[in-house]
């Protein structure tokens, strides 16, 4: 060990690489690098001299470090500028960062709308808590039910609403009562008159007084134990097992409407109720939130009343179901987000509901809309049966248990 780099003299120059007299150069000049140079190893186990450009006693001399040199490919060196290390292009930089602020962006903005979305929603009925409830069924169904309850509507409301100013029972009625079954072999939306007449099985009410099991009309299962009586009852009447619950009161409606600024609607007849405050010519036309609620409670006009009814509701919310699902909706957040508050603020779910499983709900919604599923009424028998309650409307036991089992396999159902 001599201190100094293999393959150097003691006066600091690569071997091989010392001066040779030139003429016409003063003693101590070095030749042409081509004739000093030749990029081969002397020897047969010398290491290749380096270039006179990586002389330390020459970068000494000229005041610095010797400067950086490049290969031509062929073992000969070049002086140049220093070399400069490979980068990405800069427009590729851009790009990457760009895409993951986008992609933190979404997350963000995805996550913040989840929680938003989320605790708009108000969960009251406690499905788990029914007694004697049917097996589970293959598929999903949601009971959906439009209450009158005028409890947060102003004296002035009810009366430009037409909707009176008292509610029958503790909880006021539903005007709309509908199963939609969500299965692999197509959805299936199916209306229960709210007429029907049916048995309402025993239960306790909320101040601890039990009730035996009666006969009534749907309805009153609702005014007397509101969303959780009305899903005992059906589940007792339909051996369905009710896997969610959704319900729009009056006050809700009317804003979701306005909301979405207005449904388009389709009439092939003019349309004038006095209790619902409908007056409607026939065609197209473009109902308001006080219009839709007019529409979709309006019967007396109707030949067969409630059944007539039914049919109005499930064309009126396969009319909402079509314009919220359009581009102009769903891509324009300053639609979009004002639509989602007012639909989620206005229900009242099962305390089991998830927002996936309100977004299945609004695509089979949106598939039955569509001509992708099936929109029935339960069978009927008598639409004029006389009783206690005043004419019900009694179903056809034998076809209403053959729709009910095939809801239950998730067996096909013809419209």
């Amino acid at each position: 060990m001599n201190g100094r780099p293999e393959g150097w003299s003691e006066d600091g120059e690569p071997e091989g690489a010392r001066a040779v007299p030139q003429a016409g150069r003063p003693l101590g000049g070095y030749a042409p690098q081509s004739q000093q140079y030749s990029g081969a190893p002397q020897g047969p186990t010398a290491e290749p001299p380096l270039p006179p450009q990586l002389s330390p006693r020459r970068a000494a001399a000229h005041g610095g470090v010797p400067r950086q040199v490049r290969g031509d490919g062929n073992g000969a060196y070049r002086a140049g500028r220093p070399a400069r290390p490979d980068r990405p292009k800069s427009w590729r930089k851009r790009i990457g960062y760009g895409l993951l602020a986008l992609v933190v962006v979404l997350m963000v903005t995805s996550v913040g709308t989840y929680f938003w979305a989320d605790s708009k929603l108000t969960r009251t009925i406690d499905l788990g808590a029914l007694p004697n409830r049917p097996p589970q069924d293959t598929g999903t169904n949601y009971l959906i039910a439009g209450s009158d309850n005028r409890g947060n509507l102003t004296h002035a409301q009810q009366q430009a609403l037409h909707v009176g100013s008292d509610n029958e029972g503790q909880f006021g009625n539903s005007d709309t009562m509908m199963i939609l079954h969500v299965g692999s072999h197509g959805d299936t939306l199916l209306s229960l008159p709210r007429d029907s007449y049916v048995t309402i099985p025993a239960f306790t009410g909320q101040t601890g007084k039990h009730y035996p099991a009666s006969k009534h009309k749907l309805n009153v299962a609702f005014s007397w134990g509101g969303g959780q009586l009305l899903a005992q009852t059906v589940e007792y009447n339909t051996g369905l097992h009710i896997d969610h619950y959704a319900e729009i009161g009056f006050g809700g409606f009317v804003n979701l409407v306005n909301t979405l600024g207005g449904v388009n609607m389709c009439l092939d007849k003019p349309i004038k109720d006095k209790d619902s405050g409908a007056n409607f010519k026939a065609g197209c036309q473009e109902f308001n939130g006080a219009q839709s609620l007019a529409f979709v409670r309006e019967r007396h006009q109707e030949a067969n009343q409630d059944l007539g009814r039914e049919k109005h509701q499930q064309q009126f919310l396969h009319a909402v179901a079509k314009q919220t699902a359009t581009p102009g909706t769903l891509l324009n957040p300053f639609k979009l987000y004002p639509v989602l508050g007012a639909g989620l603020e206005t229900l009242s779910v099962d305390k089991s509901m998830s927002l996936y499983d309100l977004a299945k709900l609004a695509l089979a919604m949106k598939d039955v809309s569509g001509g992708q599923g099936t929109s029935t009424v339960v069978p009927v028998a008598n639409p004029n049966y006389p009783t206690a309650d005043g004419d019900s409307l009694l179903w056809n036991q034998t076809q209403a248990k053959t729709l009910f089992s095939k809801l239950q396999n998730d067996d096909p159902v013809a419209g």
